[in-house]
């Protein structure tokens, strides 16, 4: 939002104040101020001038020789070679003696033997536009003689605010003079809006279908003259504001906006056929914006369309089929008010941005079109003549300052005066105030300030209580009960000043929280692969759908429905794709050893309904030992490299004995190295290898090893308890017994735990053979059993008694036999 000091101090007298001191005050109070700039450049001894005299020069076919008025000692001879000068042309008049912009100082001259005793300026010699055509031409009644930076007040700064979305009210000179107002207390003198009295009886039909629209204000106004120019005053604020001039209905129209706060639309009349029908849009509906461009509208958009179809999309743009040219000689004059979430989101969906859909988007005062209207009525029969019907207003929803909306008929068609406005009272704690603000401020300045804003307040001394009613424009105010109060309280704040406030140290009883010893600590995890050889990584939660069909076929997708882009268009069902992902980006660039994890959330629809399931994933690849000249570094890591990693995670639980392996079936997996991971029998997780088909489709030469684990069995960890060493020596014995080829080795140890004496503190494999003098279809498993008592040393005949029942139980169970 950009404005210009002069401008605001129609409104509110703040020219005691300089542009900065404004700009620092408005930015204290939440209205960031991003630049203070001037209006124009420096430059001295211009004037306005006249050409009174105008002939050809007689040695050069593109220049002129002019007679200029203005100066104080008669008329000048000046030298120009712009097209445009001509005979009773006004327009900047540069003297002997001006310094321009850029430190250009005028000197008389002689130009092809004339004389030249100044220079007729252009727009951007002045350092007032990018470019120009020819010399300023300025309008008709311009004081000749009169100081032209004087004349056009170029004595000024632009003032560009940097508001955010819940400002939307200070959008407007109306809107930043209540604020400035609030904050000084200075003399604020509001506009004085006339009422046109209508002078023809004509009107259209409105008709209004959608609750997006609760209100709509029109007129007609006939046989204005398009042609005359917009006032240059009415320009500069224009331009001063950023906002280029198109003619003088468009111009009329932007100048109401800046000025307050409501966006307008004219339609050519005699474009239009039939009424004026606010509804939603048609599915496949088109329209032609005045942009040039054409739009295929969805229904969710709401539109102001006539009998012929969609003539603009309502609170956005207009179409071009009913746009004011220069032809026109008829308008259709709108003033409306949309509600908020009706418009959001819409323009940007059409890929549009425009200053109408900006203010509609955060809200406009619901009680400004009647204003609006005669304003702009005004200033147009001031500009272009013409003659005014009576004002039409169709009321589409009640507007209550509560809620804001609620439908009055089945039609949306109601009138005036079956609208009809709640005034909600909001009650404000005065010792509520105090505690939050750290201060005692007296119920008259809190009431002063809440009425300088714009709040009406009913005081209720004996409770201590206020009763605040919100105004129209102040849609940022949450009207959600438990937060109004708060809403409140910081609208003082700003306004008293958060510089004013008392700063002070917080004092509260600090109490420790306990820390339960069965969770486990997240960092606990993290550091365990970091110490084993991992590095974290964080990837996005989206993928693409053909990524998440390769690796999780099964799972039903769930879609983003505004995606970054078409490569991250779904939430991903897992974290491994994210993990093999960063392998491919790294294995691009040279990387071929690679140790990954990521803890995050993975996406599934579990019973109809998304389920956010907190994982822990790592990934695993290359050599298994980094490049050294002591080891060799050409044996890749394997599916028990990756076991291990995640034996070491589980054990940080304390848990081991709840966990176990179980070899399983997964569509992106090995079919031969993965492994169902389970928790007392539940799986909670997955390991093993990539598919080989994956692996290639993928493009990756060596194998990949992954997991995932569920992060909640992870976390639960057993209560530490305390052992004591035994003081008695340790024995070991060793078992090699001959089983079924496909026996899972765990099954194995399983029974041999159950089975042994509860003196058996560890048992291990170390050694798994196949081959010469072991039949084809068994293998030979070596175990390591280590006993050791607690208080007392064992003897061999104990040690005897429980190897032989562990061998006779796995014989029964197991059919193995001890090998030779």
């Amino acid at each position: 939002m950009k404005f210009n000091k002069n401008w605001l101090e129609e409104w509110v007298d703040c020219s005691t104040m300089s542009s900065q001191e404004l700009a620092d005050k408005l930015t204290m109070a939440g209205l960031e101020v991003d630049a203070v700039t001037p209006v124009a450049p420096a430059f001295s001894g211009v004037i306005v001038g006249e050409i009174v005299g105008i002939k050809q020069h007689p040695d050069a076919d593109k220049l002129r020789v002019c007679q200029v008025a203005g100066h104080p000692e008669g008329t000048l001879q000046v030298v120009c070679g712009a097209a445009n000068a001509r005979l009773g042309l006004k327009t900047p008049f540069a003297l002997i003696g001006a310094i321009l912009p850029g430190d250009f100082k005028i000197k008389k001259a002689k130009i092809r033997g004339a004389e030249s005793c100044g220079m007729l300026c252009a727009q951007q010699e002045l350092g007032l536009s990018d470019s120009s055509d020819g010399i300023w031409e300025l309008p008709a009644d311009a004081p000749v003689g009169a100081n032209f930076r004087e004349w056009l007040e170029l004595d000024d700064d632009i003032i560009e605010l940097d508001l955010t979305p819940n400002r939307g009210d200070c959008l407007s000179i109306k809107g930043l003079a209540r604020e400035v107002y609030a904050l000084t207390g200075l003399t604020h003198t509001p506009l004085e809006i006339n009422k046109v009295p209508p002078t023809i009886d004509e009107a259209l039909d409105i008709k209004i279908k959608s609750s997006g629209c609760g209100r709509y204000d029109g007129r007609v106004i006939r046989n204005v003259d398009i042609s005359k120019p917009t006032p240059i005053w009415m320009l500069e604020r224009l331009r001063r504001a950023g906002v280029r001039n198109i003619n003088a209905v468009v111009d009329v129209t932007n100048y109401v906006m800046l000025e307050l706060g409501q966006p307008m639309h004219a339609f050519d009349l005699d474009k239009l056929q039939g009424g004026i029908t606010v509804r939603m849009a048609h599915a496949g509906e088109n329209i032609d914006l005045l942009d040039g461009s054409i739009k295929t509208l969805t229904p969710d958009t709401l539109v102001i369309a006539d009998d012929s179809g969609a003539i603009a999309i309502a609170g956005i743009m207009g179409g071009a089929a009913s746009a004011v040219s220069a032809n026109t000689q008829n308008i259709w004059l709108e003033s409306v008010f949309f509600d908020p979430m009706a418009i959001a989101g819409k323009a940007r969906s059409y890929g549009l941005h425009t200053d109408a859909s900006h203010r509609f988007e955060r809200g406009v005062d619901f009680d400004l079109q009647s204003d609006a209207i005669e304003r702009a009525t005004e200033l147009l029969l001031s500009i272009t003549g013409g003659k005014a019907g009576k004002t039409i207003l169709m009321v589409g929803y009640t507007i209550e300052k509560g809620k804001r909306v609620r439908s009055t008929s089945e039609a949306f068609s109601a009138t005036k005066e079956s609208a009809e406005v709640f005034n909600v009272m909001l009650p404000l704690r005065h010792e509520k105030l105090d505690s939050y603000l750290g201060a005692q401020l007296g119920e008259a300045e809190v009431t002063a300030i809440l009425q300088r804003l714009g709040f009406s307040v009913q005081n209720k001394p004996a409770e201590r209580i206020s009763y605040v009613v919100v105004p129209s424009w102040r849609f940022d105010i949450n009207r959600k009960k438990d937060l109004i109060e708060v809403d409140l309280i910081e609208e003082i704040a700003r306004v008293y000043g958060y510089n004013k406030l008392p700063s002070r140290s917080i004092t509260a009883s600090l109490d420790l929280t306990a820390v339960p010893e069965t969770v486990l600590p997240l960092d606990t995890l993290l550091q365990t692969l970091v110490a084993r050889g991992y590095r974290e990584v964080i990837s996005y939660s989206f993928i693409s759908p053909e990524l998440q069909k390769q690796f999780e076929p099964n799972e039903s997708s769930v879609s983003v429905r505004n995606p970054i882009s078409a490569d991250l268009s779904e939430m991903r069902a897992s974290l491994i794709p994210s993990l093999v992902r960063s392998l491919q980006h790294n294995l691009n660039r040279q990387q071929t050893r690679a140790r990954f994890f990521e803890s995050g959330l993975r996406f599934r629809i579990r019973d109809g309904k998304i389920q956010q399931q907190p994982v822990f994933s790592g990934l695993l690849y290359g050599s298994r030992m980094p490049e050294t000249w002591s080891v060799d570094n050409t044996v890749n890591v394997d599916f028990f490299d990756l076991k291990g990693d995640v034996e070491a995670l589980l054990a940080q639980t304390g848990r081991t004995g709840d966990f176990s392996f179980e070899a399983t079936h997964h569509p992106a997996m090995h079919p031969g190295q993965t492994a169902a991971v389970l928790e007392c029998g539940q799986p909670i997780g997955i390991i093993g290898a990539l598919h080989p088909e994956l692996q290639k489709t993928l493009d990756i030469p060596q194998p990949v090893l992954v997991f995932e684990l569920e992060r909640e069995a992870l976390l639960k960890a057993r209560e530490v308890e305390f052992r004591p060493l035994s003081r008695f020596p340790e024995v070991r014995r060793d078992l090699a017994v001959v089983v079924a080829r496909d026996l899972p080795v765990a099954e194995l140890l399983a029974t041999v735990k159950k089975t042994a004496d509860e003196s058996l503190i560890k048992l291990s494999v170390f050694d798994i053979y196949c081959g010469e003098h072991i039949d084809s279809n068994r293998k030979s498993v070596a175990l390591s059993l280590i006993f050791q008592h607690t208080s007392r040393t064992l003897n061999d005949v104990e040690i005897a008694a429980w190897i032989s029942r562990v061998v006779e139980v796995l014989y029964i169970e197991h059919k193995a036999s001890l090998r030779n």
